[in-house]
């Protein structure tokens, strides 16, 4: 049964991150803004609401079992960033291996792409500092979970200030399908708009949700840590439409959209859900936390040196993949 659960709340989960995500295409496009606003800012908080929802439920709403809660929220809050920075991006690699080779060249615009990394390399690091200031000093944990909050302010304000510019580039956002509510004969205008990210939003609070309980019986049942679970099994589940979607945007030749749905759900889960983790969960350097950060950092690193160099091919985003076996070595071990 706490299979089917996993599996049922999946399913609905990848449903709702479909309807959030189309509704924001549409949106994109009828404010007239840049792929790189759209990437990195909507389809990228939009798909990364699955593993947004779970760790804050899991701190605010979890279970009865407090510590149990704190696992899940701190092993889903440093989770995703992993997996972006590693298995997702080897994963879109992968896609097009076949029809653009190992020395194939990756072009997502480039400010936006070297703005999202910097950003999310300048706070995560926060985050790995913080592991290590005691719990005895909640100013400077406080201090430090405030930079991250403004951190995400300053690249919101930034990625809205280069559209403009980017739109005039021919880099404005083009919705490749119809809205999914307009199918069923509704007029397509900025209300059905709305009705369908908030449709969207209700989905994946109770997807979460009933994934946090799916997650509790598996931890007993397999007798693995609720930590573990959450660091290896939630990002993999829930950044499935993130996957999806730049894959299918790598295919299609719009690497902007898929990079950016990528690295701007890293600047976001990077910034303000490790700011909750370090106010209101112990934030400790356990083994397996500090490996996911440490690896994370090192993804990302790599990622920011090759795009420096000033070619991204494929075969860069194969080394994303090897360190995310690496970190499944070291916190199996």
């Amino acid at each position: 049964m706490v299979v089917v659960q996993l599996v049922l709340m999946l399913l609905l989960i990848l449903v709702a991150a479909e309807v959030f995500t189309n509704a924001l295409e549409h949106l994109g496009e009828r404010l007239k803004i840049s792929e790189g606003v759209t990437g990195s800012l909507f389809a990228a908080v939009g798909t990364a609401m699955p593993e947004t929802m779970v760790p804050l439920l899991a701190i605010f709403a979890g279970t009865a079992n407090t510590h149990l809660n704190e696992e899940i929220g701190v092993g889903a809050i440093l989770g995703a960033p992993l997996m972006l920075s590693t298995l997702s991006l080897f994963l879109m690699a992968a896609s097009v291996l076949k029809k653009r080779g190992l020395q194939g060249h990756f072009n997502p615009e480039r400010s936006g792409f070297t703005r999202d990394l910097n950003f999310f390399l300048g706070a995560f690091t926060l985050s790995g500092v913080a592991l290590f200031v005691p719990h005895d000093t909640p100013l400077l944990r406080g201090l430090l979970a405030l930079a991250m909050v403004l951190t995400y302010f300053v690249y919101i304000m930034l990625t809205l200030r280069a559209s403009a510019a980017l739109v005039k580039d021919g880099h404005g956002t083009e919705a490749h399908e119809k809205m999914l509510l307009a199918r069923l004969g509704l007029p397509e205008n900025m209300l059905l708009i709305l009705v369908q990210l908030a449709l969207g939003l209700i989905l994946l609070v109770a997807g979460a949700k009933g994934f946090i309980n799916g997650i509790e019986e598996s931890s007993k049942l397999f007798g693995i840590s609720a930590l573990l679970l959450s660091l290896m099994i939630i990002p993999i589940a829930t950044e499935l439409p993130e996957k999806v979607n730049s894959i299918l945007w790598i295919r299609r030749h719009k690497d902007t959209l898929a990079f950016g749905n990528i690295t701007g759900a890293m600047v976001f889960q990077g910034t303000l859900l490790p700011a909750i983790g370090i106010m209101l969960t112990p934030w400790a350097p356990q083994k397996e936390v500090l490996a996911g950060i440490v690896i994370t950092l090192l993804a990302t690193l790599w990622l920011r040196l090759m795009l420096s160099r000033g070619q991204l091919r494929v075969w860069h985003l194969g080394l994303n993949g090897v360190l995310y076996v690496t970190y499944l070595a070291i916190a199996l071990a």
